[in-house]
């Protein structure tokens, strides 16, 4: 092979956090190949929704529409204004009315931190955004090996047809970059040798949509019984069973109507009759591991081959896809050549904490799950938590994403959070000045001589910031420094430029490279 790379980046899985992470390198000039061994799209039922700070992270590149779109389609939504619930802990309904919407986090934000949206409509935008900007999916061919050194990785595929030799170079490609996201059982981790921590499943669950004879015998949502938890809706024949004894012998045998209904009968205690089930029923369990780093040299790792985890309160999908925002400006502006020193480092000590906080909730939930008795004095106490206002209004930051916060130094309290969700003068908001995916300097000094400070500032940084003025009434701050994954690096209440020139430095390196 070559030493000169055919991509830039070869992103292994077309899931959707490997196209969200193709499409935000793609926005910003790199050469990328996604490699995906699936021949056509998963429609087996998964994540069924996104919550707000992927829904920020959708609207900042101006595919908000077309995921609202697709929520307005589904028969169940009803009027999601009057949801009951803001969602579950652990099968424990949290009461949508008891969240304080006025709490700093959370104001002109809700009222519902998850948007409706089946995974595999959020793989097909991105899928059709990935295509727009001109991004190579190669479907039936997957990752078999690669051979990584210090300048970049050849890296060997298998094309379906039964040959994987790359002697003569014709299934290998050589590239700068590797990035696996290609699942929890992710052979691009295991070839590279990452470290994957965690703990080992202790349920196993089990979801369908099928005929249910009985079902109005069932109760509405979760319900815990002494053998485990079920859920029934909101869909007709949707039934979701958690049972307490192990992962299953067989995770990939098809689930089958016979399984589904011992299964429900088993938890429900109900008699209960499963007679037909769809293609595409699902076995998971809460197997909770993570990689201790999420970089080896050429080689990363992005969303569930970073970490698994039980899907409980919806984290999953928005946890990777969080993962790829926050890789896809570092690695693009590496590739370009004008990154900072330890920019793409940053992605692990960001990313990490973030994914070990959320394996701990989702073991949390199955501990509050079991039907032993220490677990149900543990379920009672966590209701009435969750029952307050406090407590309510905890769970929707960390479900929405929007408690999210990374330490990107002292200053405005802002810094380190996502970019608030102003209003502008002239009617937009800042998110959609984002969508050429670059860093923003929003100025809302509303003042001549501190609006030229700024621009100056900005200047030598043209092509990797946008500068953006106007004003927002009750902003709270004059100035804002938002990096391209929507987080605040740099905010200023009073005007004053104090420590903007340091962050442009930190986060968008010397003006004069690249």
């Amino acid at each position: 092979m070559s030493a000169t790379p055919d991509h830039d980046v070869l992103v292994a899985g077309a899931g959707p956090v490997g196209l969200m992470l193709a499409a935000e390198l793609a926005l910003a000039g790199v050469r990328v190949v996604v490699v995906e061994r699936r021949t056509e799209p998963d429609t087996a039922p998964r994540a069924a929704g996104i919550n707000t700070a992927s829904a920020e992270a959708f609207e900042r590149r101006g595919l908000l529409p077309a995921v609202e779109a697709v929520q307005g389609r589904l028969p169940f939504q009803g009027d999601r204004k009057r949801a009951p619930f803001a969602g579950h802990f652990g099968g424990i309904h949290v009461p949508a009315g008891a969240v304080d919407e006025q709490d700093p986090v959370l104001r002109g934000r809700g009222p519902h931190w998850f948007l409706a949206v089946p995974q595999a409509e959020v793989e097909r935008i991105l899928g059709e955004r990935a295509a727009e900007l001109g991004v190579e999916v190669r479907t039936g061919v997957e990752v078999c090996g690669f051979d990584a050194d210090e300048e970049g990785v050849t890296v060997h595929l298998h094309d379906g047809d039964g040959d994987s030799d790359s002697s003569d170079g014709g299934d290998a490609v050589r590239v700068a970059w590797l990035v696996g996201c290609d699942g929890g059982r992710s052979l691009v981790r295991r070839l590279a040798g990452f470290e994957f921590a965690g703990t080992d499943p202790l349920i196993t669950v089990r979801q369908a949509t099928g005929t249910v004879e009985g079902a109005e015998l069932l109760g509405r949502g979760w319900q815990h019984t002494p053998t485990g938890v079920y859920h029934y809706g909101p869909m007709p024949g949707w039934i979701r069973t958690v049972e307490l004894d192990g992962p299953p012998a067989d995770r990939e045998a098809p689930v089958t109507a016979a399984e589904m209904d011992a299964s429900l009968r088993r938890v429900s205690g109900i008699d209960v009759r499963v007679s037909e089930v769809a293609e595409g029923g699902t076995r998971f369990t809460d197997h909770a591991r993570q990689a201790t780093a999420y970089r080896r040299g050429r080689v990363l790792l992005c969303g569930d081959a970073a970490h698994v985890h039980s899907p409980f309160s919806g984290q999953g999908l928005n946890l990777g896809l969080g993962d790829a925002v926050n890789l896809g400006w570092k690695l693009a502006a590496t590739v370009r050549g004008w990154a900072p020193e330890g920019l793409l480092d940053t992605y692990t000590g960001e990313r990490h904490p973030v994914g070990a906080g959320v394996l701990d909730w989702t073991r949390a939930q199955v501990a509050a799950m079991r039907g032993d008795t220490y677990s149900s004095a543990l379920r009672a106490v966590v209701t009435d938590f969750l029952g307050t206002r406090d407590g309510a209004t905890l769970y929707a930051r960390r479900i929405s994403g929007l408690g999210q916060r990374y330490d990107l130094g002292d200053g405005h309290p802002m810094v380190g959070a996502l970019m608030p969700r102003l209003r502008l003068d002239d009617g937009s908001r800042p998110a959609d000045h984002a969508h050429g995916g670059r860093a923003l300097l929003v100025d809302l000094t509303g003042d001549d001589e501190q609006a030229a400070e700024l621009a100056a500032l900005a200047e030598p940084y043209a092509g990797r910031l946008e500068l953006l003025r106007g004003s927002a009434e009750g902003a709270g701050v004059s100035g804002l420094l938002v990096r391209p994954d929507g987080f605040v690096a740099w905010a200023s209440a009073t005007g004053a430029t104090a420590g903007l020139e340091a962050a442009l430095t930190r986060w968008l390196g010397d003006a004069g490279k690249g």
